[in-house]
């Protein structure tokens, strides 16, 4: 089966590169978009009109499920591209539930786009699993630039897990696939006083189970 693996960037990478560990026998098709990074700070409507030619390319490429490696995409534009898509799309959005089930001190903090963060499917996500949790959102706006760019400003990464920490965070969510890249260094930083969240195996099991589902 051929599987399409779609992100603005590098974050796209490190799912495709998860997908073919877990499923070695899949065919993959990676898709970025850089001419048009970040899409953290896009609205809607420009996301749209960006990411469904792509998508619809993919599918003439012969995709027979998509992922959306992007969690700005997946928490803003998701329902209206599956009604013009016509394969099934599995989109990636922040653990808030895993996390508000997770968290022992009733805080977590999510590290996400500024789309994504005043998306209204992050304001559901809240609103259902985490209205009895603190959820921190540090400024993380020009973290996708850094990983896309290799500029990964160390400082100013530690300075934003330390406030989740002097918060009192316990879960630490990676809402943004660039972010994957960092994963090593975020938890470097937490010293071990908190869980640290990325939705890859999440999505690979839910991917299992549409391949299932179409054989």
């Amino acid at each position: 089966m051929t599987i399409g693996v779609f992100d603005s960037g590098v974050g796209g990478l490190s799912v495709a590169n998860a997908i073919k560990k877990a499923l070695p026998n899949e065919k993959i098709i990676l898709k970025e978009d850089k001419e048009n990074l970040p899409y953290g700070t896009k609205t809607p409507k420009l996301l749209f009109k960006l990411v469904r030619p792509i998508l619809e390319s993919m599918v003439v490429e012969g995709c027979e499920i998509i992922v959306v490696a992007c969690n700005t995409v997946t928490t803003t534009i998701i329902k209206q591209l599956r009604e013009v898509i016509k394969v099934p799309l599995i989109g990636m959005e922040p653990m808030v539930k895993p996390a508000a089930e997770l968290t022992k001190k009733g805080k977590i903090a999510v590290f996400a786009t500024p789309t994504t963060l005043a998306s209204r499917r992050y304001a559901e996500l809240k609103e259902k699993y985490a209205q009895h949790v603190k959820v921190v959102e540090p400024d993380c706006s020009n973290w996708s630039y850094m990983v896309e760019n290799s500029q990964v400003d160390e400082q100013q990464i530690k300075n934003n897990v330390d406030f989740a920490l002097n918060e009192g965070t316990d879960v630490i969510v990676l809402g943004c696939t660039h972010y994957h890249w960092i994963e090593e260094l975020i938890k470097s930083f937490t010293d071990n006083k908190a869980t640290v969240l990325q939705p890859e195996q999440p999505v690979i099991e839910q991917l299992k189970r549409v391949i299932e589902a179409k054989s």
